[in-house]
């Protein structure tokens, strides 16, 4: 069976689009997905997302995300904006973790992520603990911040982010057994009240060149820890985007998306 699929990303964080909304498309195992995001012998991408009709009354259609191992996650905002692009209007998205506005501008995308949780709980965490300044450390990295934006993160603020080994500590905090539902860590460096610099360690990704949802924690971290005003842009080493949030309600992520190549695949290549 061929099936047809549109190959985006945002700043780098690159994704195999599989558009299910007007025609029928298989169900892809978990088997079956890892294959296809192998970069030397799949097609290759961060997260495999796919396009579905919706029941719920305030959305205009499905999305679900897959990360690189095949497992299935809550949300990203770099998909979200790709998303919106390839839709072309804005549009109210369900995901696992909620809904999600996203509207085309002459920017980019501007996406509605929603509101972020603190509570220990909800993050999740395995036991009680301040989400603010967690009592934890792993080597170099230590008091992190942690913050569940449809997907849960850890968050390091350190004084140069780019010394920070984070492809040998990335993976160990991300399967700690302090985090049930594993993590995503993020390392930053704050250059000045509007300013952040990020690096990013992806749960079932690993190191990735953006994370729109790691952008998000790490910048409603530093809100809450008053290094940042409101609105900050964050670099990381895909390119920059606009995080706003006033801290209490919805986060705002802007910026661009682009659409790579299309092609299709045969199915029986990947079972």
């Amino acid at each position: 069976m061929r099936v047809p699929f549109v190959k985006m990303h945002g700043l780098g964080n690159d994704f195999v689009i599989l558009d299910a909304r007007e025609q029928e498309l298989p169900v892809l195992s978990t088997r079956a997905i890892a294959a296809l995001a192998d970069r030397r012998t799949g097609i290759g991408c961060d997260q495999l997302v796919r396009l579905e009709p919706t029941s719920a009354a305030e959305a205009d259609f499905r999305m679900r995300i897959f990360n690189a191992d095949g497992g299935e996650v809550g949300a990203c905002g770099n998909a979200s904006r790709a998303v919106a692009l390839l839709h072309g209007r804005p549009a109210r998205i369900e995901t696992e973790s909620g809904i999600v506005s996203a509207h085309p501008s002459d920017s980019g995308v501007d996406v509605d992520m929603g509101v972020p949780r603190f509570e220990w709980e909800s993050v999740p965490l395995a036991y009680p603990m301040d989400t603010l300044a967690m009592p934890v450390a792993w080597d170099v990295l230590e008091n992190p911040a942690a913050v569940n934006v449809g997907n849960p993160h850890v968050v390091f603020f350190v004084d140069r982010q780019e010394d920070i080994p984070l492809e040998h500590l990335g993976p160990e905090i991300e399967n700690d057994q302090l985090f049930p539902a594993r993590i995503n860590v993020n390392v930053a460096t704050v250059t000045d009240r509007g300013t952040i610099r990020l690096r990013v360690w992806e749960r079932g990704s690993g190191l990735t060149r953006a994370c729109g949802t790691g952008a998000c924690a790490t910048a409603v971290s530093a809100i809450r820890r008053r290094l940042v005003d409101n609105e900050v842009t964050v670099h990381l080493p895909g390119g920059a985007l606009q995080i706003s949030w006033d801290g209490s309600g919805p986060i705002i992520m802007s910026g661009p998306a682009q659409e790579s190549f299309r092609g299709e695949f045969d199915l029986q290549d990947y079972l």
